[in-house]
């Protein structure tokens, strides 16, 4: 594997890399930073996981000169959190080159002098008009994200600040997925650009090999990944190779599971339960010969070929990944042709009167994609405990509850009370990168009826088939004729099973 002094990294840069962990450039960074480095227009398709962000900010670290009282580079983000969660996440490699970094809209001082400038298009509009911020001097624009910003109203205030950038400055785009609205935004704004991978990534291809089930955590994961080990061994693993990006950070866990009084070693030690692996060939190699190993990720692995060197080991592994890591995880499982499902926490039964709650939360864990909601929530776990936000979406959950005789919910306990379920074929499926949150979302906006009106969602490959109450079904289905989702323009009617009793649609099985 090629070092990132092979790829022309400066040594500053290289030694700031190695003290965060970061030794060993990822496929994606190999062939992405010398484009960047030349100053060329790049779109990455790629999200948080893959090693992103060292792509584009050690490329354009090393190549931009230190500012002169204005910005030289300016990242864009789809949020103030997002903006001063990558401003910390670059401060250290931008001071070993003198260079600084600063987000608008927190507590960084003097921003409009900083050299790589975090912030959201809104804020940058703002500064450019009260004349804080100059960005004459900006030689390379990052768009972080912009799915997101498909997704947060679209690409109008970034359009607005490219008027006020010269011409010839370099745009680099990262999105995933890489929908139809942003290659439009990048056929129009950003010229001859590089893509990488070059390959598809939401398009799955050949026979499924594997499964790799999910945890998703906040951070710090070590709390996580614990939990994961706990389980996998109880489950009956003799072993579990636990992997991690870097010696540093496998040392790091090491010291954590051993305060918690589990013995770990280097892979095929039979005296300990847990086995810290980093080099996937070296580790399985080692594992290989022994029987009864779980493997578990302690990380997202970087790419379609680490996943498969890393779980190819044992049918049924877990990754611990944090909610923004999800969409990269899921496409590059395609890639490497994985499933991936959900892992969820062991259940721990409570009684009284809450225990109904539990268990209604326990289902929506079980059987729904709360991903998309982990992300849209993500800022606020910023500013308050996850179990804060939990209990207030509850109680905002509970206000709406109809009380009246006539808006009563209804019973699911009362078999006459069930109601009329039709099934509804979708255009769109998992090859387009469909999310259930995707599909739940549209048809609860544009059809403008209820969740709970929206039953079993499966998602397969080509398409997807959604159970809705009767009464709505034909509302849904003229809303969303014709919709574009993940990029996608929608074809909406009855399943082909419900008309003329016809098998259903073909196409590879899940699962």
């Amino acid at each position: 594997m090629e070092s990132f002094e092979d790829i022309g990294l400066a040594p500053e840069l290289v030694e700031a890399l190695a003290a965060e962990g970061i030794e060993e450039p990822t496929p994606l960074q190999q062939a992405a930073i010398p484009v960047v480095r030349r100053g060329n227009n790049i779109v990455l398709a790629a999200g948080p996981g893959s090693g992103v962000m060292v792509c584009w900010g050690a490329g354009i670290l090393d190549r931009i000169s230190p500012a002169d009282g204005a910005p030289r580079a300016l990242v864009l983000t789809h949020s103030r959190d997002r903006a001063e969660t990558l401003a910390e996440s670059m401060a250290l490699l931008a001071s070993s080159m003198e260079h600084t970094v600063a987000a608008l809209g927190s507590h960084w001082v003097l921003p409009g002098h900083a050299t790589m400038l975090f912030a959201t298009p809104a804020d940058v509009l703002a500064a450019c008009t009260a004349k804080a911020v100059s960005l004459d001097g900006v030689e390379a624009l990052v768009i972080d994200q912009a799915a997101r910003f498909e997704e947060f109203g679209g690409f109008g205030d970034i359009e607005r600040v490219i008027e006020y950038l010269n011409t010839d400055a370099q745009r680099v785009v990262t999105a995933l997925p890489l929908t139809a609205g942003v290659e439009d935004f990048v056929e129009r704004h950003v010229r001859r650009a590089v893509q990488l991978p070059a390959v598809d990534l939401t398009v799955a291809d050949g026979r499924k090999r594997g499964m790799v089930r999910f945890r998703i955590t906040p951070e710090p994961r070590e709390h996580a990944a614990l939990d994961v080990v706990q389980s996998v061994l109880d489950g009956g693993a003799r072993h579990v190779l636990l992997y991690c990006r870097s010696e540093d950070r496998a040392a790091d866990v090491g010291d954590y599971l051993t305060l918690h009084g589990f013995v770990a070693g280097a892979p095929g030690d039979t005296d300990v339960p847990v086995w810290l692996g980093v080099d996937p060939i070296a580790a399985k190699q080692a594992a290989s010969e022994h029987a009864d190993v779980a493997v578990v990720s302690c990380d997202a692995p970087t790419s379609p070929d680490e996943l498969d060197r890393r779980h190819s080991l044992a049918d049924r592994g877990v990754a611990v990944v944090l909610a923004r890591e999800i969409p990269h995880l899921r496409a590059i499982a395609r890639q490497a042709g994985y499933e991936v499902e959900p892992f969820p926490p062991e259940e721990k039964r409570s009684a009284g009167p809450i225990a109904a709650i539990h268990d209604s939360i326990r289902a929506a864990l079980a059987e729904e994609d709360i991903a998309p909601y982990m992300l849209a929530l993500e800022p606020l776990f910023e500013e308050y405990d996850p179990a804060e936000v939990a209990a207030a979406a509850l109680a905002m959950l509970r206000k709406r509850t109809p009380t009246t005789p006539s808006e009563a919910p209804i019973s699911h306990n009362s078999p006459a009370a069930e109601p009329a379920w039709a099934k509804l074929f979708f255009g769109v499926g998992d090859r387009d990168g469909l999310r259930p949150g995707d599909l739940l979302g549209a048809i609860t906006s544009e059809a403008n009826v209820p969740g709970d009106a929206v039953g079993r969602i499966e998602i397969k490959e080509s398409h997807s088939v959604v159970e809705v109450h009767d009464v709505v079904a034909r509302k849904v289905i003229a809303a969303l004729n014709g919709t574009t989702i993940c990029g996608r323009a929608v074809r909406a009617d009855f399943d082909r099973q419900k008309r003329g009793g016809r098998t259903e649609r073909k196409g590879p099985r899940p699962g």
